[in-house]
């Protein structure tokens, strides 16, 4: 596991919709590679080597992945944001993955559009 860094920058509050943040998938090397638990994103690119296109965590990037991370899960299915119903050591699990983003990544903005906790997104909903 890698240590917790000491040179991160003080955490931002810059607003992305969920629109906006699927531009940083890692797909485009110009671009930044976000990743966002519970609404939170975090700026990963000093890791391109796990979260870059077709790297093994590229799942998670460009989106909240809370679910999946939570679930321990890299099933695409699971990569969304709502963690509703994640059981008690899930929950704690992703709390955990979010203390270890935390530590590692900086904050660069929130998530201002995600749908409620417990909702379908917008897509299963069509």
């Amino acid at each position: 596991m890698q240590p917790a860094r000491t040179d991160l920058a003080p955490p931002k509050d810059d607003p992305f919709t969920v629109a906006q943040l699927m531009a940083f998938d890692g797909s485009d090397l110009s671009k930044p590679i976000y990743v966002a638990i519970k609404g939170t994103v975090f700026d990963v690119t000093h890791k391109s080597d796990t979260y870059g296109k077709g790297k093994s965590y590229n799942l998670f990037t460009g989106k909240d992945a809370s679910r999946a991370l939570g679930m321990s899960s890299l099933k695409a299915e699971d990569a969304v944001s709502d963690y509703s119903t994640l059981s008690e050591g899930d929950m704690k699990t992703l709390n955990d993955w979010f203390d270890f983003f935390t530590k590692r990544y900086n904050v660069v903005g929130k998530v201002i559009d995600l749908p409620p906790q417990g909702s379908a997104p917008p897509s299963a909903s069509l």
